[in-house]
């Protein structure tokens, strides 16, 4: 697979949507990200029409058998590049991710639901529990021989496995790859929004938000479009909640302010 054609800034971030639904979150993200790092150059690969002036360039959807997102990502036109699954927010400005190529090839952080069936299957490589799936909804990577090789084999593995979730080709491939890799912490893919409930000022900053809750209006009929990270947390709370009572245990939910907002306020200092 080799890149769309055209010059290029050195890094930038890629989006993919497909269908109206997964323009709209990507656009929602894109913002965000503006109003993180104005300057940040951002490319969609998309079959739809996004709002002029938000994108630095729109690329057509490849005619492919291979699923979307390996397809595209391939195709960046950046050196290095920061990939953002549609479902995203922004909180924090992401750059210093970029400095991580210097040394790799490939930044991606693990998966949360470790302990479940679904997150430890492999492919055809059976690995340690210490050896999950990585999330692959946010990545950074560099254009390098050894990174084109890796997006080849990505898409044959997922091919021969039947299609499906992309997660356990990665994880296999890594496992038996030589690619120099870095798991990235999880403020960068913070799936478990949750955590910013108990996490301490100098914890970290929360930098990436990830939430399938973002984009469960396109996939279960009467499920609300969320648009806001307070009205995001009262449903992880709730859900978090539930999800321990089906396991026979109570926890408290907590209520008030958006604590992301203690973070940005916070004198630590943001990446």
């Amino acid at each position: 697979m080799s890149a769309v054609e055209g010059d290029a800034p050195d890094c930038g971030v890629l989006y993919v949507a497909r269908g109206v639904g997964y323009l709209d979150l990507a656009v929602a993200s894109a913002l965000s990200l503006r109003a993180q790092s104005p300057e940040i150059a951002i490319d969609v690969f998309t079959d739809g029409t996004p709002p002029a002036g938000l994108f630095d360039r729109v690329h057509p959807l490849p005619e492919t058998e291979i699923r979307d997102k390996i397809a595209c990502m391939a195709r960046s036109r950046f050196a290095r590049t920061l990939f953002l699954d549609c479902d995203t927010w922004v909180l924090a400005p992401p750059g210093d991710v970029f400095d991580l190529m210097e040394r790799f090839d490939l930044a991606v952080a693990h998966d949360v639901r470790r302990a479940s069936r679904l997150i430890r299957t492999g492919y055809r490589v059976r690995t340690p529990y210490a050896f999950p799936q990585f999330n692959t909804g946010v990545m950074v990577y560099r254009r390098s021989p050894a990174m084109d090789a890796f997006f080849d084999d990505w898409a044959a593995t997922w091919t021969a496995q039947g299609g499906g979730r992309d997660q356990p080709a990665f994880r296999d491939l890594l496992w038996q790859g030589d690619l120099r890799y870095h798991v990235l912490p999880p403020e960068y893919n913070l799936r478990r929004v949750t955590v910013l409930d108990a996490a301490e000022p100098a914890d970290f900053v929360p930098v990436i938000v990830h939430s399938h809750r973002l984009l469960q209006h396109l996939r279960l009929s009467g499920a609300e479009r969320v648009h806001d990270l307070a009205r995001l947390l009262t449903l992880e709370r709730a859900a978090l909640a539930d999800e321990w009572a089906q396991h026979g245990r109570t926890v408290p939910v907590p209520e008030g302010e958006d604590p992301a907002a203690r973070f940005r306020a916070s004198d630590e200092g943001a990446p």
